[in-house]
């Protein structure tokens, strides 16, 4: 509603202001209600709660920091433990290859193993195989068959070939996994060198990776503990986690051993393993003289299972206990709340019902716009903002054009959706200052303050003549709808909300007289004209308990004989001060105040009965015309009211022929059949009057049971000598296209406004079927059209 809520500031916004209390005073209110018992019961059982789970918190906290404590001086002392087997198993290794160097230097290659086996000197050839391996990397000497027997293409090989002679540490291989048994191995070996310090081959020893994580115990280090050791080149020569042994792998060496951490005792850290995603509290650390490094860790799960146990059994109680502290204090506080809450409930209803009746009673219920009460005091407030500040504002009043003919053809509801969707588009092009209300029916006002200049009313006006000429979309169907505005300006045009309204509703009629879908801005001659229509208006009113309508004839002649065959009856007002008022100037008041309906069934049981008098009279039988109005036609007692007077008046059905416009033949087709259904049941004709004015094609007029089509006169007027000698055959004029339409269709066809000889002879030559106009008969009051009939009667 744009600017509504920030202009009215007497609403409830205003009345919901409350004096200004001091902080002090509203610590005080809020705490007396604290000892409200539906307060207190709460609180205090809140407070409970809060100690006992702080308490049952605590000790879970407690248990597992001890847990966690127990853990890691676990595992370091397994790490210990473990680094004491992986060196001593290590020395032994380096200690054997070191003996079989020495004995290869001295005697050449030329190493009698089994001799030193003898000895005692190497290690049992169940879980080690020594070998030596000379400058070719041919195997010469080994404790077990190896395969292959030549091993220049090894990487450790390479590498201790090209190692300098001074460096004689210990050469350590990444696992490989044997082929036959699919054990992981680990392969130690040294460089040998001959006397002149030149390469001379080298000895290794072979040993199962399993043997240097055999040490794991799972009643310590449990399921999902591990033992590994770890190359500094980040592959894993061994590692064992419950049963599973396994070699290979590759991390990253930096996140799980700290350089240079040979003999510190580093803190044991949990986090899940790289290897194997477990989370476990490990600890690692180098080894001395070795390329390799030692890693121990026991399963957070595992260790902390105990506690987790502990923690479900606390939180289980101190669940319970909290269940009770709370149902006690729900049966203590529960009858005091009901109390309370029922109050509220009654004072909130009372709240909502208020707001709700002030919302109704300013805006519109089907739109949401500002009604005509909000208008007003929005409008008044901005002349006196106006004035104040010499300002100018312009009001816009906005009817739709038609909107009665869709509510009647659509209903009521199709209605409704169309004017919700004229309030969102009105809403859409306006300013946030500009206000858009709804006064009623399809009446809409718009309020433009802080106008710069006239010129500015006019362009808003026309932004929404162009937003609502596009299509809406009703009932699943595409419609049309125009408006008219009128503008009126302060100060210009009015000083108060009444007098700016009531001349922007003038102008409003005004754009309607100019043919609707325009804006016109209003002027003192606007006023004048308003005046004269609504004392037009008021004394149509009472016209019809007066009697002051009669009915005037004009004769429908047969075109080749030239006698009478019907009549059209045409309505006249005889106004007591102004006479006789042309239909074009009260017919289309009475259409929009709905008096087309009351006056037209006094125009049809009026015709019926002089029918039926002239009947009487000896007149042979003679067609009534008598137009029905779009209004009238779309009236919901139309049959019934018919059909009533056919019986009241002992008219013949078969002589009352019905004319409507062509329009109505095609705003809503289903509707139009329908009613035309029910007339043709009666016996009664139906005619189109004004036909080729809308342009309705043959399929079009075949889809109803008419009887008769009046040619409209323009096209009458239109007619050419030379088309009635034929000079110009090669060029039909419309009137003869529509006479032949009709003869197509077995329709009679009556020309109207035939006002010369030569229209007569034209209509004549192409056999058209009646005719009327002034050439024949003006219309005529009842007592003159009686004589001419008499005449004609009488000439036989």
């Amino acid at each position: 509603m744009n600017a509504a809520e920030n202009s009215f500031e007497d609403t409830s916004t205003m009345r919901a202001r409350m004096p200004p209390q001091g902080a002090g005073a509203l610590i005080l209110e809020r705490l007396g209600h604290v000892t409200d018992p539906h307060l207190l019961f709460p609180l205090l059982a809140v407070l409970i709660l809060i100690i006992l789970w702080a308490a049952t918190l605590h000790l879970i906290h407690v248990e597992r920091a001890g847990a966690q404590g127990t853990a890691q001086t676990s595992v370091r002392k397994l790490l210990d433990t473990y680094q004491a087997q992986v060196v001593r198993a290590l020395r032994e290794i380096d200690q054997t290859l070191k003996v079989v160097q020495f004995t290869a230097e001295t005697d050449g290659n030329q190493v009698a193993l089994p001799e030193l086996q003898d000895r005692s000197l190497l290690p049992p050839t169940l879980l080690f195989t020594v070998s030596v391996i000379d400058a070719r990397g041919a195997v010469v000497a080994s404790t077990a068959a190896v395969h292959p027997a030549t091993v220049n293409d090894t990487s450790y090989f390479a590498s201790l070939r090209d190692r300098p002679a001074a460096n004689q540490d210990i050469w350590v291989d990444p696992p490989h996994r044997e082929s036959k048994s699919g054990e992981w191995k680990l392969l130690f070996s040294r460089r040998m060198n001959a006397r002149d310090g030149s390469f001379a081959g080298v000895v290794t020893e072979t040993v199962d990776a399993a043997y240097f994580v055999s040490g794991y115990e799972p009643s310590m280090l449990g399921l999902e503990g591990v033992l590994g050791v770890l190359g500094t080149d980040g592959i894993f020569r061994a590692r064992r986690s419950g049963d599973a042994v396994s070699a290979g792998e590759t991390v990253d060496y930096a996140s799980v051993v700290h350089p240079g951490s040979g003999g510190e005792d580093l803190p044991v850290f949990l986090a899940a393993n790289p290897w194997d995603g477990v989370r476990r509290y490990t600890n690692s650390r180098e080894l001395y003289d070795f390329p390799l490094a030692v890693i121990v860790g026991v399963s957070e799960q595992e260790q902390l299972a105990t506690t987790s146990h502990d923690r479900r059994i606390y939180l289980e109680r101190a669940g319970l206990a909290s269940a009770v502290v709370i149902l006690l204090a729900a049966i203590l506080g529960r009858s005091s709340w009901q109390l309370l809450q029922s109050r509220r409930l009654a004072s909130a209803a009372k709240v909502e019902y208020a707001e709700r009746v002030e919302y109704l009673a300013y805006h519109d219920g089907l739109s949401g716009l500002p009604n005509r009460s909000l208008f007003s005091k929005i409008l008044t407030r901005s002349i006196k903002l106006s004035r104040r500040h010499q300002r100018r504002l312009a009001v816009l009043f906005l009817d739709l054009d038609r909107f009665k003919q869709i509510n009647d053809t659509l209903g009521h509801e199709a209605g409704d959706q169309l004017l919700q969707e004229v309030a969102r588009r009105l809403e859409s092009c306006l300013r946030d200052s500009d206000t858009v209300a709804r006064l009623g029916g399809d009446e809409f006002v718009v309020l433009l303050p802080e106008l710069g200049s006239g010129e500015y009313a006019a362009v808003v006006a026309q932004k929404i003549l162009t937003l609502l000429a596009e299509p809406f979309v009703l009932v699943g169907q595409e419609f049309r709808v125009t408006a008219s505005i009128g503008i009126c300006t302060y100060p210009e045009d009015g000083q108060d909300e009444q007098t700016l309204t009531k001349h922007a509703d003038i102008a409003m009629y005004q754009a309607k007289e100019e043919g609707k879908n325009n804006f016109q801005f209003y002027s003192e001659k606007l006023n004048a004209n308003s005046l004269e229509r609504l004392s037009l208006e008021s004394s149509l009113r009472h016209a019809l308990e007066r009697n002051e309508f009669l009915l005037y004839y004009q004769a429908k002649r047969d075109t080749a004989s030239g006698r009478i065959t019907g009549m059209e009856a045409l309505l006249r007002w005889e106004h007591p001060d102004l006479g006789i008022v042309a239909p074009m100037q009260f017919i289309p008041v009475a259409e929009e105040t709905g008096l087309i309906v009351p006056i037209g069934k006094w125009v049809l049981k009026t015709a019926c009965l002089q029918n039926v008098a002239w009947h009487n009279q000896g007149i042979p039988d003679l067609s009534m015309a008598v137009n029905l109005t779009a209004r009238q036609f779309s009236d919901e007692n139309l049959l019934a009211d018919i059909a009533g007077i056919l019986r009241e008046t002992g008219m013949q059905p078969s002589l009352l022929e019905l004319e409507i416009t062509e329009s109505l033949l095609i705003n809503d087709v289903n509707k139009t059949l329908r009613i035309m259904a029910g007339l043709k049941a009666m016996g009664i004709r139906i005619a189109v009057d004004d036909f080729g004015t809308c342009y309705s094609s043959l399929s079009t007029l075949r889809q109803f049971p008419l009887d008769a089509i009046k040619i409209d006169r323009s096209f009458i007027r239109d007619v050419s000598s030379a088309s009635i000698a034929h000079l110009h055959p090669e060029k039909p004029d419309l009137a003869d296209a529509i006479i032949a339409m009709g003869r197509s269709l077995s329709l009679t066809v009556v020309a109207q406004g035939v006002e010369t000889k030569e229209q007569a002879d034209y209509l004549r030559v192409h056999a058209c079927d009646e005719v009327q106009g002034f050439y024949y008969n003006k219309p005529l009051p009842t007592e003159q059209v009686t004589a001419l009939l008499q005449d004609q009667k009488g000439s036989g």
